[in-house]
């Protein structure tokens, strides 16, 4: 099921201040281990500096730069390649659950971001994307 845009308000006070907060997108950056991505950020701020309020799917852009960065650094893929590579095998999310057993919701939970892979799946992933030939071998 899609999930619906919600029509948010133009402005809003802070829960904090009481000091009205106007709709916008700001650069944030995203660190992780020394690296370093910048991402619009959606959300509700002050005038000048001062905190922000992010709430429904602000912080999807911030959770996507993380997820890029762990793949790129901790070899974690993300919920986009473990998606490919699945299809690339042509596997059910359960198939693919089953070959790798790993359960057979967890696939579906790890393209949907709600947990990653461990290290061992993460990896096997991987080797399986570069070899998808290897499936044949674990099946």
């Amino acid at each position: 099921m899609a999930a619906r845009k919600r029509n948010l308000p133009a402005t809003m006070a802070s829960p904090e201040t009481g000091e009205p907060l106007t709709r916008d997108v700001r650069p944030f950056d995203v660190t992780y281990k020394g690296q370093t991505v910048t991402v619009d950020l959606p959300g509700f701020y002050p005038k000048g500096e001062g905190e922000s309020v992010h709430i429904g799917e602000d912080m999807a852009a911030v959770d996507a730069a993380l997820r890029e960065l762990k793949e790129r650094l901790d070899g974690v893929p993300t919920p986009a390649t473990i998606r490919r590579v699945r299809r690339k095998l042509k596997l059910s999310q359960r198939e693919a659950g089953a070959l790798l057993k790993v359960g057979e919701s967890a696939f579906d939970k790890y393209e949907r971001g709600l947990i990653a892979p461990s290290g061992p799946t993460s990896q096997l992933i991987r080797i399986l994307d570069r070899h998808p030939e290897i499936a044949d071998e674990l099946r």
